[in-house]
């Protein structure tokens, strides 16, 4: 089988994928209604995540490893969605030190404390929201989608989607950080590919309901504000 990279392009012929079977294209457009994010505002509708989960076929889980960056104080890529059993790598390209943890929703885990030029990787097997945070900075904050399926795309700021599949029934899902879960929950369906491929209408996210809800520290207690580098780790430089 061949694994999609989370950013799809769409192919202008079918392809060959594993087992001889060709690939049908599964394209459209997300939107986002009701949001108070001044890019959407200017037609930004890019960062939402479209997945394809094969009825009544398993997935094996990836051996592979993906990145996900700490530089100039902030997690890149923000939001990482992977195939289950992806190992992601923490590199710090800071001249400080960081603290990668996820504590409520997903995996849990903490790498514990790692000075610059160094890594910690973690292993995602188990599907679900994992919502990043560094120990230290309150400010970072990023999302790993843990997803059953190799078939996902995230968007660009057109929110236009390509995903190439074998034709089959498939269960469509959709993750945006700034919806509720009961509003994305009501976007699954139940999509048939043929060989020609499917189009579909336009997928219409709202963000009406969402509330940033403030993080605490690894240990469950408010952060220091705001946090001194140079005093927590003297010879760091900012």
């Amino acid at each position: 089988m061949t694994w999609l990279s989370p950013i799809c392009f769409s192919l202008v012929f079918p392809s060959l994928i594993g087992g001889g079977l060709f690939a049908a294209t599964v394209s459209g457009t997300v939107e986002l209604r009701e949001s108070h994010v001044e890019a959407v505002s200017h037609g930004d509708y890019s960062g939402v995540v479209v997945s394809l989960q094969a009825v009544n076929q398993s997935t094996t889980a990836a051996d592979k490893h993906v990145t996900m960056l700490q530089k100039n104080k902030m997690f890149t890529p923000h939001i990482l969605p992977v195939i289950a059993g992806t190992t992601i790598d923490f590199p710090n390209e800071d001249p400080i030190f960081h603290n990668a943890f996820s504590s409520y929703s997903g995996q849990i885990f903490d790498v514990g404390l790692y000075p610059p030029k160094t890594s910690r990787s973690v292993r995602f097997q188990r599907p679900g929201v994992v919502r990043v945070f560094c120990n230290i900075h309150p400010t970072m904050s990023a999302i790993i989608l843990v997803l059953n399926t190799p078939y996902f795309a995230m968007t660009p700021r057109d929110g236009s989607f390509h995903l190439d599949v074998p034709p089959g029934s498939y269960d469509l899902s959709v993750y945006h950080e700034r919806a509720t879960e009961q509003s994305l929950q009501a976007l699954s369906r139940r999509v048939l590919v043929t060989a020609e491929g499917v189009h579909l209408p336009p997928i219409i996210v709202s963000e009406a309901g969402y509330l940033m809800a403030p993080h605490k520290n690894k240990y469950g207690k408010d952060y220091d504000s705001p946090p001194d580098d140079k005093t927590f780790y003297p010879g760091s430089r900012q």
